[in-house]
């Protein structure tokens, strides 16, 4: 029995990290880029248009060819780290619709 040298974990700890990090940069660009175009749009459809990019592989220019699984959690998470940031906000009167 041979065990792993503890920098190997750390290796595979910080990779998925960063791929992560990678998956929350790609879902912000992504539902920024829908709401520049869309100027405003309910949080649900947001989600739908986002999930469905992902699913195709539409995800811009130079990530055609990359796809991959996110979830409507994934997506929301981003929508409210980009509230945080100040890069969206939400409609007074109906907050369930998003402006960029």
């Amino acid at each position: 029995l041979r065990l792993l040298p503890q920098q190997r974990y750390l290796r595979a700890e910080r990779a998925e990290v960063s791929a992560l990090e990678r998956k929350r940069n790609v879902l912000c660009c992504l539902i920024t880029r829908i709401l520049k175009v869309e100027k405003q749009l309910h949080i649900d459809n947001l989600v739908f248009r986002v999930i469905d990019a992902c699913q195709k592989g539409q995800l811009g220019p130079g990530l055609q060819f990359l796809s991959f699984c996110c979830h409507s959690v994934d997506v929301l998470s981003c929508v409210l780290h980009l509230l945080n940031q100040g890069y969206l906000r939400r409609q007074e009167e109906r907050p369930h619709v998003l402006e960029y």
